[in-house]
């Protein structure tokens, strides 16, 4: 495997998010071709557990179906980079800032100023930005400080502008905090909360998939900060690991919302060079620009079942017709009578694509058995047509939570899941093998099963 990221420097965990510039790290692996009928994909479950490599997430564009490819992708996205706020509006000292300095003292750090934060490490460097680990000279917290480098005949990205203008509105306990914005001549940083890892490389640190108590924890606060954006009229629009950031007590945050925008009334068309390939539902795949939340719900119900069969559910390996072809292979391939409106598809054309029938998603990823309504919340959520997907709202509301802490469902916006008593992370690590042969913290719906 070979990596480079932006200028050969790798990004920390945690913070691929964060930076969100074009980081690319290839592993290598092997195809295989049934004989006369090289669009068969066969299952996951076929493939030797010798070849079922963890596959670094990669840079990753809209390929067209004819193009070939030998590499697995799993992307970045082009998220970050910088907004241009007038010195007016960064200048001013908020009242936290008057708790901690004087006005006779006009050196004193401030919020919006450069010099209030100092660099400790850096974690990671790409195309246009740089993160660092840095800590608040205000407050003595520990920050996330994304370097954007300006460059005038450039502009300003627009990315960052989405980033920054979101972000500055939405508050709540699964989305990352932005708190604070520098813009100077060369450069514009965007502070946010420090958050030591991510999802991707959690599930990297514990291969095989995680305790079952942890992602029906991970999946509920996911949920919650989709529910969140979404009735905001918020689309994440780029849903993948490596965008959900983990801190140290478990709390998943939303992060790197560079590809998010807000949905307008009436419906405008949107770019479908969006979402990372394994994580893009099949209606974008196709050609679909009109979507809604639903093309979120999609990545939820991919990075549901990556959790609990510690493998990607769909890992394309060569181009868009692949990625489609996985995806058919399980769910069966699509008509109209199955998907209204599929044929008006740009690229739907039945004649790609080999006729599969839909097949129990356990089929693909077995371990959705082991857990009391998880198969049943992923087939709602891995549906082809977009309009049947499962809400977030109502994901939160399905059967597989029921055995989680009713007060759950009553905290305030701001406020974690780990509020409540009884609440908590279980270990991972070798500890995973043992979970299913034993009671879990919220019922005894695992206690029977094996992992």
């Amino acid at each position: 495997m070979h990596c480079y990221f932006g200028c050969n420097a790798a990004a920390e965990p945690g913070y691929s998010a964060f930076l969100g510039t074009p980081q690319i790290c290839v592993t290598k692996m092997s195809t295989r071709n049934c004989p006369g009928m090289d669009s068969v994909i066969k299952p996951l479950d076929t493939i030797p557990e010798d070849k079922k490599v963890r596959v670094q997430r990669t840079q990753s564009t809209f390929d067209p179906f004819e193009k070939p490819a030998s590499q697995v992708k799993r992307v970045h996205s082009e998220n970050n980079a910088c907004i241009n706020f007038k010195s007016s509006s960064t200048g001013k000292e908020s009242p936290k800032v008057r708790r901690h300095s004087s006005p006779s003292s006009p050196t004193s750090p401030k919020f919006g100023k450069a010099d209030s934060y100092e660099k400790l490490e850096k974690l990671g460097e790409g195309s246009y930005a740089t993160v660092y680990k840095g800590k608040s000279k205000v407050n003595g917290k520990l920050v996330a400080l994304k370097v954007i480098r300006l460059q005038e005949e450039e502009g300003t990205p627009f990315t960052a502008i989405r980033e920054a203008s979101l972000l500055k509105g939405l508050k709540h306990a699964n989305i990352v905090l932005l708190h604070d914005i520098i813009h100077t001549k060369e450069t514009l940083t965007l502070v946010f909360e420090y958050v030591h890892t991510d999802l991707c490389q959690y599930m990297d640190k514990h291969p095989g998939g995680l305790h079952p108590d942890n992602v029906k924890l991970f999946l509920f606060q996911l949920l919650r900060g989709l529910s969140y954006i979404h009735q905001r009229y918020i689309l994440h629009r780029d849903l993948k690991p490596q965008n959900l950031l983990i801190s140290d007590t478990g709390e998943l945050k939303l992060a790197d919302f560079g590809l998010a925008r807000a949905k307008s009334v009436p419906s405008h068309t949107y770019s479908n060079e969006v979402v990372t390939l394994w994580y893009r539902p099949p209606d974008v795949l196709l050609g679909s620009t009109e979507y809604s939340t639903c093309l979120d719900m999609w990545g939820v119900g991919c990075i549901f079942v990556e959790m609990i069969q510690g493998v990607a559910a769909f890992p394309g390996m060569k181009d868009i017709q692949d990625q489609l072809e996985r995806i058919f292979l399980v769910l069966g391939t699509p008509n109209e009578d199955t998907w209204p409106g599929v044929h008006s598809l740009p690229h739907f054309k039945p004649e790609r694509f080999t006729l599969y029938s839909s097949k129990n998603l356990r089929q693909a990823w077995n371990k959705l058995s082991y857990v009391n309504y998880a198969e049943d919340l992923a087939s709602k959520l891995l549906q082809c047509s977009p309009k049947n997907r499962l809400s977030a709202q109502a994901a939160l509301s399905h059967e597989y939570f029921s055995d989680l802490p009713p007060r759950l469902w009553e905290l305030t916006d701001m406020s974690s899941i780990f509020t409540v008593p009884n609440v908590r992370l279980q270990p991972e690590a070798g500890e995973s093998m043992r979970a299913f042969g034993k009671n879990n913290s919220y019922g005894k719906s695992l206690s029977n099963s094996k992992h």
